[in-house]
């Protein structure tokens, strides 16, 4: 088995690692592990392939089974391609590769799994996340709303690697301004200027000639709802947040948006509200010896403070409710 060390896997060079070095998998399979499949393998007089390790937790990522079958034939060293990403990465890894070979993930397996990239990576098309965990993209979109993760993110990225918006009517009314401009452009051309799939571009299209509205008229509808859902929530007063953990877990589901993580200012917006979350239990402990005659002005600065975040949400609550009056209106 020696030849395989040197040679170049899907994910890089080959090494031999010793068998204590490694760490149990965070495997997809809601049941562990496989007893039979792993005897299976283990009673087999084949080279193995190497298995999947994440180099900075030396965690399996793929192949726990042909682990334990060494293990069993009394190896203590195990051929080993290294993968470098984070550990949601290598979670998506590990469930690409369980999905592609070896023992097939079950239903369940597969929807929890699917539930932990939907959590981890929203940004995710429906189409995408449902390549990577064996399940139909409707089936996504189901569990995103069971998730309650159906609208956290105003864009998804495609399994082509192209960031969309997750309304397309923005898109729609974009392509027909592209068509009236230039008729005579080619559907990937449209495309690419709205930011549309070829297939919106072909529909669009088709419409515009007929003399239809680019948006077809069940989408103009829940735009229109969408934007009454807003004014309703713009109208209502916002229940009080006395959890830290709950502002904690809105910031961790911010800072998984790309269009925040990935641009200067998304990073300084997230920087300024994870310096500025008043925590409880530290400011109590805080301020419990200020002198009186310093709390008046501590009192002053705090309401202050208090009312120039309620200004805020409410000019960014505001902002989302014309943004969608608009785009209902086009």
């Amino acid at each position: 088995m020696r030849d395989r060390v040197g040679s170049v896997g899907e994910h890089g060079p080959v090494v031999e690692v010793p068998v204590a070095a490694l760490r149990e998998a965070d495997s997809p399979r809601l049941g562990g592990l496989d007893h039979e499949h792993f005897q299976a393998l283990a009673e087999l007089d084949v080279e193995l392939p190497p298995i999947l390790v994440h180099r900075a937790t030396m965690q399996v990522i793929d192949g726990m089974h042909r682990l334990r079958a060494a293990v069993r034939n009394g190896r203590d060293r195990i051929h080993v391609e290294f993968f470098d990403g984070t550990e949601a990465e290598a979670f998506l890894a590990a469930v690409r590769a369980n999905i592609a070979h070896g023992l097939p993930l079950t239903t369940a397996d597969r929807r929890a799994a699917a539930k932990r990239i939907i959590t981890s990576h929203p940004h995710q098309s429906d189409r995408s996340i449902g390549a990577t965990a064996g399940l139909a993209a409707k089936t996504i979109a189901a569990i995103r709303r069971e998730l309650g993760e159906d609208r956290t993110t105003a864009t998804r990225v495609g399994r082509d690697g192209r960031v969309r918006p997750l309304d397309s009517t923005v898109g729609r009314r974009l392509a027909g301004e592209v068509i009236a401009a230039q008729p005579n452009a080619s559907l990937r051309e449209i495309a690419r200027e709205a930011g549309v799939s070829v297939g919106t571009a072909r529909d669009v299209r088709e419409r515009v000639r007929a003399g239809k509205d680019p948006v077809p008229p069940l989408r103009r509808a829940a735009t229109e709802e969408d934007r009454h859902a807003a004014t309703l929530r713009l109208a209502a007063p916002a229940p009080p947040i006395t959890d830290v953990t709950s502002v904690r877990s809105m910031l961790h589901r911010l800072r998984r948006d790309p269009s925040l993580r990935y641009t200067n200012s998304g990073r300084s917006v997230l920087q300024w509200l994870d310096s500025h979350v008043v925590e409880p239990s530290v400011t109590d402990d805080l301020f419990d010896d200020i002198p009186p005659h310093s709390a008046i002005l501590v009192c002053r600065i705090a309401r202050e403070c208090a009312a120039e975040w309620l200004r805020l949400a409410g000019d960014l609550e505001r902002r989302e409710c014309n943004d969608t009056a608009q785009a209902s209106s086009w």
